[in-house]
């Protein structure tokens, strides 16, 4: 299991024999990576301890002078109701066990045990603790629909009510030390969220980014686990893989969803086992890094169809975050297109150009398969080609691709749509429905309208005032 990463509350050993916590101590970060660990040899400094640091855990023994386990189990439960106090005593006696059990132990241990079993249920403590921490500041967050940090999003360019609560989310789990998987289309800004989570963690460390679709088995483990010397024919040096790079920060891995069988065995243990190999290495290396994955692909329905492990998908999707196409989040275009013109005109060295207010409602009606990746490059090929200080939204059509064209500029649904219709309207109701519809879509523009209905401008003008003119009982 990987709970590598040091949390963010101390561990205390409460023990009258200091070789007994020396070695629990090197045990804790040898075998756990775990070096926020604090040691109390007189039980009656607990209590004072236990006020002046925030320790999430107290490995606890039973049998000392001053005060006794079993008391300071009471006091501890009274006072700090949240920490978690594991019993580790020198006598199995299991009548012992029961007690302290019902008085509130998270579990009872033997230091005769072996010191694998003692740290598994410390890490296992670890993670209650932590999902409590995460499921508090998601309630927290969601319920005061506030960002405690809006500057980690500024490079994302929204006002959508979804995208909020995505951030919200972020907020939420950034710190986690559990796998976040990041899906959506490509061109959506996954990186982006991927950034904002690193920038969030609190993490030392950088932020490694590896594209993992295009390797094959060797190159894939040699680029994450690295390689020693002579591991084969070539390696005349040895090399660090990514995961080491990556060490008390981030390891962002792009494109899983292309990722082979073997590499997702790999990659498995890795996030349960918590250790790697490098290449042509006997002895094992710990992770020490938040795993973040993205992919542009539909994992789940790879998963269900047997070409993404089950138990791979599970672990990776701890933490989820999809994120909505452009197409439905046409809100956001006007901020988009202000943006990328910004963006262009600077990068070009060229003045900021006006648009004619046809514009956005006409990109509305586009469905972006590229979503805002190509909606950035639309802008900058526009501004590039342009003559004048006035964009031409010809030049937005040429450059479109032609299968994102939705509505009735170019896709025409030729499906009835009164068959279902129990009383049909008249041919005065359908007219005036359909140019209100229009309207709407074209956000009151005229000239926008005109394209949808496939009339002249004064054509619909003509229209609009008859309309005006007329009772709602004629219409």
């Amino acid at each position: 299991m990987n709970e590598a990463l040091t949390p963010s509350f101390h561990i205390l050993i409460v023990d009258d024999e200091p070789a007994w916590t020396r070695s629990m101590c090197i045990a804790l970060e040898r075998l756990a990576g775990l070096t926020n660990v604090m040691t109390c040899h007189d039980s009656r400094d607990v209590m004072p301890l236990l006020s002046q640091h925030r320790i999430g855990i107290v490995l606890l023994d039973l049998t000392m002078p001053h005060l006794s386990g079993e008391e300071l189990l009471r006091m501890i439960g009274e006072q700090f109701p949240e920490t978690i106090i594991i019993i580790c005593s020198g006598m199995n006696q299991i009548e012992t066990a029961v007690k302290c059990m019902k008085q509130g132990a998270f579990d009872y241990l033997v230091k005769t045990a072996e010191e694998s079993r003692i740290i598994t249920v410390i890490q296992h403590a670890i993670r209650l603790i932590e999902m409590r921490l995460e499921n508090r500041q998601m309630t927290e967050s969601f319920f005061s629909n506030t960002l405690r940090n809006p500057e980690a999003f500024e490079g994302i360019i929204t006002i959508h009510k979804s995208m909020r609560t995505i951030f919200q989310y972020v907020e939420a789990v950034a710190k986690s030390n559990q796998p976040l998987l990041v899906t959506g289309e490509s061109g959506v800004g996954k990186g982006l969220i991927v950034d904002a989570t690193h920038q969030l963690s609190g993490c030392k460390g950088s932020l490694i980014s590896v594209n993992v679709g295009g390797l094959d088995d060797t190159m894939f483990t040699d680029t994450l686990f690295g390689h020693v010397k002579g591991a084969f024919t070539g390696a005349e040096y040895p090399r660090s893989g990514m995961v080491e790079q990556a060490a008390h920060g981030t390891l962002f891995l792009d494109e899983i969803g292309d990722l082979s069988n073997a590499s997702q065995v790999k990659l498995l243990r890795l996030l349960h086992e918590g250790d790697y190999f490098p290449l042509g290495s006997d002895r094992p290396k710990k992770l020490n890094a938040r795993v973040i994955a993205s992919t542009n692909q539909d994992i789940a329905a790879k998963q269900a169809r047997g070409d993404f492990r089950n138990d791979l998908f599970f672990r990776l999707r701890t933490h989820h975050i999809h994120l909505p196409p452009l197409r439905d989040r046409k809100e956001d275009i006007p901020l988009l297109l202000d943006f990328f013109l910004e963006e262009a005109t600077s990068t070009l060295g060229k003045e900021k150009p006006r648009y004619p207010l046809e514009l956005v409602p006409l990109l509305e009606q586009y469905d972006f398969p590229g979503n805002i990746r190509e909606l950035r490059s639309m802008i900058f090929d526009a501004v590039a080609l342009n003559p004048t200080n006035m964009l031409s939204i010809k030049q937005f059509k040429k450059i479109s691709s032609p299968q994102g064209w939705s509505g009735s500029l170019h896709r025409v649904d030729t499906t009835n749509i009164f068959e279902r219709v129990d009383a049909l309207p008249t041919i005065h109701q359908a007219v005036g429905l359909l140019i209100a519809e229009a309207m709407k879509r074209a956000r009151g523009n005229q000239s926008i309208a005109c394209r949808f209905l496939g009339i002249s401008q004064p054509a619909l003008s003509k229209r609009l005032k008859q309309q005006q003119s007329e009772t709602p009982e004629e219409i």
